[in-house]
């Protein structure tokens, strides 16, 4: 917001060349309105500022900027400017504009980089794709039980500047072994002679280095840390991740999430920067597949064809049929979905969810239903294809809407557990998908019921 109400003045001096004035301005700013600044100035005065900054603040900066953005600073620069950069970024953060990058351009730019940050770069890429290890950074205090409180204090004056966060002290045995993480806060108030050793519980929680990132969301979540240590399978300490890394990972599944719900492949890039023939693509298959399941609907009708001929007046209340059965569906899959995301609940509860959904559906269902027959008494005065039998045909909307909804609200409980059992994303049970399933079966339950009630009279 602040880089975007001076913006006007950050141009002015551009323009007027008082780059000595915008160096001072720019003291002030934190990294973030810097690169917001940056993002929304004209590409030739992005790099004009950035050459201002300091090594440390156009490293940080760098790292709030989207991947374009960075990319366009990169060509922009030279070598050098741009191996000064890198080099100073997080490794965690510089791996995930590798990861991001074709391998040929992530070669290049990882030749930039001084022997010790290209070994952690390379360490880091060597980890499974969406895996803890390609989220941390090897940039931590540790220190041994042995340590006095000075003696730790002073350890952390010396080496912890570049460090990702000094919030917590980690506690290694001499073979790098984890056995312990202590807050600073422990340190700062505890007698200077007393040891590491006596500020341990031996209480604490790691990562493993090739789990998946959702579970460094749901461990953030669950223990409310600021950073979380990172272990190789003999348990030695070998990176941290910090809660910032994963306020990321985490909005990036719940956005796949809404995505899929939507019936859209996941967009790798920003709305509003995705080009149309890719969004086109990256929807159309979904929409083709939804078409070819409401064709299925049509034979549905098709097949009732003799009983819409006898009783016209069927026709009028379908489509009211299908969206209510596709609503209760829809509402059910996106509650269950969410509740998954968030281990509220999990495969083993699958038969507490469905006779949940059963009495949900039965009490939505008798609302609807009785609604729907209030509807068709309405519509009798208006409609003179319904008044001679408005009664028979309002009941046969009203209990239709009770199994409809009911078998919507089951349909949209249950898919998600059972494409979990298969091992598949649940939230691949999109709003669509489950309207469409519905609207098929909503049709044979709608002209089921009708042949029941009007059987002898209408049909």
């Amino acid at each position: 917001m602040l880089s975007r109400l001076l913006q006007p003045e950050i141009q002015s001096l551009i323009e007027e060349r008082q780059l000595g004035i915008l160096k001072e301005v720019l003291l002030d700013w934190t990294a973030a309105d810097i690169a917001e600044l940056l993002i929304d100035l004209p590409e030739k005065d992005r790099v004009i500022i950035f050459r201002l900054l300091s090594k440390e603040l156009a490293a940080d900066t760098f790292e709030y900027m989207d991947f374009d953005t960075q990319m366009e600073l990169l060509k922009l620069m030279g070598r050098e400017e741009s191996a000064v950069i890198l080099n100073e970024m997080d490794p965690d953060d510089r791996t995930w504009l590798f990861e991001e990058l074709p391998s040929a351009a992530a070669k290049q730019l990882i030749q930039l980089l001084s022997p010790e940050e290209r070994r952690i770069a390379v360490t880091l890429l060597g980890y499974p794709e969406n895996s803890v290890g390609r989220l941390m950074t090897p940039d931590y205090i540790a220190v041994k039980p042995g340590y006095t409180i000075q003696e730790t204090l002073d350890y952390i004056r010396t080496n912890g500047k570049n460090k990702e966060t000094l919030n917590i002290v980690y506690v290694v045995d001499d073979k790098g072994k984890l056995i312990d993480d202590v807050r600073i806060k422990e340190f700062l108030l505890a007698p200077l002679n007393d040891t590491v050793a006596d500020l341990m519980d031996e209480n604490f929680v790691a990562l493993h280095v090739f789990d998946d990132q959702e579970t460094a969301v749901e461990a953030f979540k669950k223990y409310d840390r600021v950073a979380l240590p990172v272990v190789d399978r003999a348990g030695m300490l070998i990176g941290i991740v910090t809660v910032d890394d994963v306020f990321d990972v985490a909005e990036e599944e719940t956005t796949e999430d809404i995505h899929k719900q939507a019936a859209i492949e996941v967009l790798e890039e920003p709305y509003a920067e995705i080009s149309i023939p890719v969004m086109v693509k990256k929807r159309a298959p979904w929409l083709s597949l939804l078409l070819l399941g409401e064709f299925l609907t049509a034979l549905a009708m098709g097949f009732f064809e003799d009983e819409i001929a006898k009783v016209a007046a069927l026709a009028i209340f379908i489509p009211l049929i299908i969206s209510s059965g596709g609503n209760s569906g829809s509402q059910a899959a996106t509650l269950v979905v969410r509740a998954m995301a968030l281990g509220e609940i999990t495969l083993v509860d699958w038969w507490h969810i469905m006779k949940r959904e059963i009495f949900s559906g039965l009490m939505l269902g008798c609302i609807l239903g009785s609604i729907g027959f209030i509807q068709v008494a309405v519509l009798s005065n208006f409609t003179p294809a319904i008044t001679p039998h408005w009664f028979l045909i309002g009941l046969t909307v009203g209990v239709t809407l009770i199994g409809i909804v009911l078998w919507g609200t089951l349909t949209g409980s249950m898919l998600p557990f059972i494409l979990k059992k298969l091992g598949a994303d649940p939230a691949t049970s999109s709003a669509p998908l489950v309207a469409t399933m519905v609207d098929v079966t909503g049709l044979i339950i709608y002209f089921s019921v009708a042949i029941l009630i009007l059987g002898g009279t209408l049909l």
